[in-house]
């Protein structure tokens, strides 16, 4: 499908929870969280079945996202279900990668081949002062399991204030080469403002190209993470939210005064 910019839009990110067991200072605050109620939560079924349609129409690339999707309960089962769908070209997942250890076989058995892993930082002190709250030898240890248990890429998601020249990118970038991974590195945002930039070594960013649309862990589509626009799958019905969302795809992000990143998948 294209939107009125003739822009393929093929990619779906799906946020499948809000919650984290992180707090990491430019995602999420540290107190005063309001999260999505559980029965508020799209169900396996529904995510599912709203993949399998956007796969019908042309969407080929799908990603797991949160929140940090692996505190979902069963997330297993979720990422088996929707590595079943035929026509799904390239299915990956977005972690903090400190509960990796405990499910990369898991999910590596259960259809998902790609990971991005969170990681700003090689510094432990530091890494616990951006996450408030984690470990980094947790990540580390994530990141083993998940290179021997075979996934392939596995690249490393790394915030940076302005681009990779800055010591702890440079210290990601060494790290990354060294163990046969990809660092990327992602100029900090902020969603008020609407400040954002082209992701060094990805895709994203780069507004002009952008392919993606956002599904929220209640249900709202997004056509942009820098927008306040948003349509409700259960309401409109999933393949008419879809057209609508490409419909009203902006040609650039600008600002988003209703989200937070934790909560539409960053």
């Amino acid at each position: 499908m294209f939107d009125q910019y003739n822009r393929r839009i093929n990619y779906l990110r799906i946020s499948v929870t809000d919650r984290c067991n992180l707090r990491c200072t430019y995602c999420m605050p540290e107190v005063g969280i309001t999260q999505i109620p559980h029965d508020q939560i799209l169900t396996f079924e529904e995510i599912v079945e709203f993949t399998k349609i956007a796969v019908r129409l042309g969407f080929e690339k799908v990603r797991i996202t949160g929140g940090e999707p692996l505190v979902r309960k069963g997330i297993v089962e979720l990422v088996r279900m929707i590595s079943n769908i035929e026509g799904i070209a390239d299915f990956g997942m977005t972690t903090n990668g400190t509960l990796l250890s405990n499910f990369a076989q898991d999910l590596f058995k259960a259809g998902l081949k790609r990971i991005n892993v969170s990681l700003d930082t090689l510094n432990p002190e530091k890494y616990s002062q951006i996450t408030r709250v984690g470990k980094l030898s947790d990540v580390l240890e994530g990141l083993d399991h998940a290179k021997k248990v075979g996934f392939n890429p596995i690249k490393l998601n790394c915030v940076v204030e302005k681009d990779s020249s800055e010591p702890d990118a440079l210290a990601v970038k060494e790290f990354a080469q060294r163990n046969g991974f990809i660092a990327r590195f992602i100029p900090k945002m902020d969603l008020d403002e609407g400040t954002h930039g082209v992701v060094e070594g990805g895709e994203g960013g780069n507004c002009s190209t952008c392919n993606r649309l956002r599904l929220t862990a209640n249900g709202i589509l997004k056509p942009c993470l820098f927008s306040d626009s948003g349509f409700n799958i259960r309401e409109l019905g999933f393949e008419k939210a879809i057209e609508m969302t490409i419909k009203h795809k902006p040609a650039c992000g600008m600002i988003n005064l209703s989200g937070e990143f934790y909560n539409i998948g960053g």
